[in-house]
């Protein structure tokens, strides 16, 4: 078990530095200039080696956002209310300026939202991300249409109000600027959400 987990450890490992080589080559030179070659000699491996782990050039810039791929459906899960639930961890995602609330103002976090809404071939591969948290969140809700009707919704509000946040702050507004209006945004979101989705509240309905 032991060495299962170092094992483990050491790939999660290769994971995080290949991506960190390959992301920091991009904001240096663009996303196109840079070949999957050029990612792999300066990591110090092979080709197919890279292409082990990441099976698309997109997925050396998206393995930084893959933990939140399912990170609805494991809020939701569970829970009496799994719309009071994931709306509370969004106001947390906000409190702690959480970047995949767009609230954060770093500069590398700034450079990383430049890279990956600027690139074409970043926000097509986006999509497919989306597609896979409104999967594993409708089955959170317990499948079937409604459920999946239902995750398309909070998916797309979650997404709308960090793009909201994230356009704010590249335009130059500060963090303390724009953290009031976000809150207010995401409380006016998931309170409409929550009356047309009333069976997901602590208050619900049962379909």
């Amino acid at each position: 078990m032991g060495e299962m987990g170092l094992r483990e450890r050491k790939k999660q490992r290769m994971y995080q530095d290949v991506s960190d080589i390959a992301v920091r080559l991009f904001l240096e030179r663009g996303f196109d200039a840079v070949s999957v070659a050029e990612v792999a000699a300066a990591a110090g491996i092979s080709k197919p080696t890279l292409f082990r782990y990441f099976p698309a050039k997109e997925d050396l810039v998206l393995y930084r956002i893959a933990d939140h791929e399912t990170e609805a459906a494991r809020v939701a899960a569970g829970a009496a209310g799994p719309l009071d639930a994931l709306r509370r961890n969004f106001l947390d995602g906000l409190e702690r300026c959480d970047p995949v609330t767009g609230l954060n103002d770093h500069p590398a976090v700034l450079a990383f939202h430049r890279l990956l809404y600027g690139t074409p071939a970043l926000v097509a591969r986006v999509y497919g991300y989306l597609e896979r948290s409104e999967a594993a969140l409708a089955e959170a809700l317990g499948g079937g249409l409604d459920a999946r009707l239902a995750a398309g919704q909070i998916i797309a509000v979650q997404r709308i109000l960090a793009h909201e946040n994230w356009r704010r702050i590249a335009a130059g507004e500060g963090v303390e600027e724009v953290r009031p209006d976000a809150v207010r945004a995401a409380e006016r979101a998931f309170s409409r959400l929550a009356a047309g989705l009333p069976w997901l509240t602590n208050q619900g309905e049962t379909r």
